[in-house]
């Protein structure tokens, strides 16, 4: 931005000496990052070090719990299916054969068809306000579930439910990735994605005490009970969110001027670009991507990951094969999920603090491996048992590293990045529509079928790992190979319009 000799850029504090105003939004981006750089290069490290704890502090406790309790409610009512089918759902709907696994499919029917349109919407609206809408409507289409009186009522309103849930995820990522550096956003997405291990938890939790306290109460079944409490809970929440939640640095109410170009300046620091809010359409974002090789190499990788949890929406069934009642089997699938959840936080700070994703993913997934097999062979209870400790212990937590791994390998800029989450998990949760009709009803009572196509599964996301590793070590060579005879490079050759700067690597 130019300037006089009578006018400073800026003030050591971000005051403008000329107005004695804060600097507003639009002359946030306006300011050059160097400029910036310059002001808080020369308050030194130690302050900056200070700042940025003291920033990331107030980010986190802001974004994070907000989101953590938002993703466990989207996760509850998705998957609250499961244990409705523990209770009397299917008799009072007439449901038989594979109605329980077309009901579970036609949610990702409306998830994918939702999911690249509200991730490119999402920026250009208040991220705070469209992702606290989506939570208001699954909390009342999941309520619907409990006015169903037939199979057909129960997939129209799976269908819508899945349509309005699909703003969720992909757009806490992209939000998050407007936050914090990739190393922060690793252990952030590991954070959010705790939601899906607690609302197993809990949802074993209250299955088991709604449909043992609550049957028949005020003449109404017990599945319906589970429904009407969980979506009221997801209603709640998001009236709450619409206020706790922030949007991006740049429109944020709650950070000074100095703040949101901090906020901005320590992201240059770790992608060595800019965001750029407004300089490249929605359809340049779109375009960026298809172009980018890697993108179709990562849809591959989250697509087969996902498929290696479709048992998730049949984990009370698996473990009902042990031989308990509805309820105690239920009760069983607690530990399981809490056991997950330990895991996710301890691998999500050992990937965090070594800056690895691929071994991870591997290791992880291997032990999937194992649990998927020893469910397929063994029909020693307490061995089998321990495998289903084993399933979501490796394939869950090693989803939260592929995400984050997703959303630090494609930077700048912002609708490219909004674009490739999207495009992935979109194309990514297809597997879930046919992964649903992998445990049939016909194949019980040890599900065989299904755990040895697991097996199979989880192998091929570690190969799959072990590609991108290789992707990533040859991109990087390739950068470094470039360094030494221009400034600034093209990050892919079929894409001359999109450049990395200088010193920038990819993570694996």
């Amino acid at each position: 931005m130019p300037t006089n000799e009578t006018t400073p850029l800026l003030s050591d504090n971000g005051i403008s000496p000329a107005s004695d105003r804060q600097i507003d939004e639009d002359e946030v981006l306006k300011v050059s990052p160097e400029a910036w750089a310059e002001r808080f290069i020369e308050k030194g490290e130690s302050w900056r070090r200070d700042y940025e704890r003291k920033l990331i502090r107030k980010v986190d406790l802001r974004l994070m719990p907000t989101l953590i309790i938002m993703y466990l409610l989207n996760f509850l009512d998705r998957s609250n299916l499961t244990q409705a089918r523990q209770g009397t759902l299917e008799q009072d709907l007439g449901m038989q054969g594979t109605d329980y696994n077309a009901a579970t499919s036609i949610f990702f029917v409306g998830y994918l068809l939702m999911q690249l349109p509200s991730n490119l919407l999402l920026t250009r609206v208040r991220p705070s306000w469209y992702l606290a809408s989506s939570c208001l409507l699954w909390g009342i289409m999941s309520t619907s579930n409990a006015a169903s009186q037939n199979f057909t009522h129960l997939i129209v309103i799976r269908f819508f439910l899945g349509f309005v849930e699909a703003p969720f995820f992909p757009g806490a990522v992209f939000l998050m990735s407007s936050w914090y550096t990739r190393a922060e956003l690793t252990q952030r997405i590991a954070w959010l994605y705790t939601g899906n291990a607690l609302a197993n938890m809990f949802g074993g939790l209250l299955g088991a005490t709604i449909l043992g306290s609550l049957e028949g109460a005020l003449g109404i079944s017990g599945w319906r009970w589970l429904f009407l409490i969980e979506g009221g809970l997801a209603v709640c929440f998001a009236l709450l969110s619409a206020f706790l939640l922030p949007d991006y640095p740049h429109t944020t109410t709650w950070l000074d001027s100095e703040g949101k170009a901090f906020a901005a300046w320590r992201l240059l620091g770790d992608y060595r670009e800019a965001d750029s809010y407004s300089n490249v359409s929605v359809w340049q974002g779109v375009l960026m991507a298809i172009k980018d090789y890697r993108l179709y190499a990562f849809i591959v990788f989250q697509h087969t990951s996902l498929l290696s949890q479709s048992f998730q929406y049949f984990f009370p069934v698996l473990v009902g094969t042990l031989g308990y009642d509805n309820i105690t089997t239920l009760w069983l699938t607690v530990p399981c999920w809490f056991a997950t959840f330990l895991i996710s936080i301890a691998v999500t700070f050992t990937s965090a603090k070594t800056q690895d994703r691929s071994i991870h993913i591997i290791g992880l997934m291997l032990v999937a491996t194992i649990g998927n097999a020893i469910a397929a062979t063994s029909t020693v209870n307490p061995v089998r048992y321990f495998a289903m400790f084993l399933m979501p212990m490796g394939s869950i937590s090693a989803y939260q590293i592929l995400v984050a791994w997703v959303a630090n390998s494609f930077p700048r800029p912002l609708v490219k990045r909004s674009a490739v989450i999207a495009i992935s998990n979109m194309i990514g949760n297809t597997a879930t529509i046919y992964g649903s009709y992998m445990y049939p009803y016909s194949t019980g009572p040890r599900y065989i079928l299904g755990s040895t196509i697991n097996t199979a599964v989880c192998l091929l996301v570690v190969v799959l790992a072990i590609a991108l590793r290789f992707i990533h070590v040859r991109e990087n060579k390739r950068l470094e190979r470039a360094e030494e005879e221009q400034n600034e490079i093209s990050e892919d050759s079929d894409a001359s319009t999109e450049a990395r700067n200088l010193g920038f690597r990819y993570i694996y």
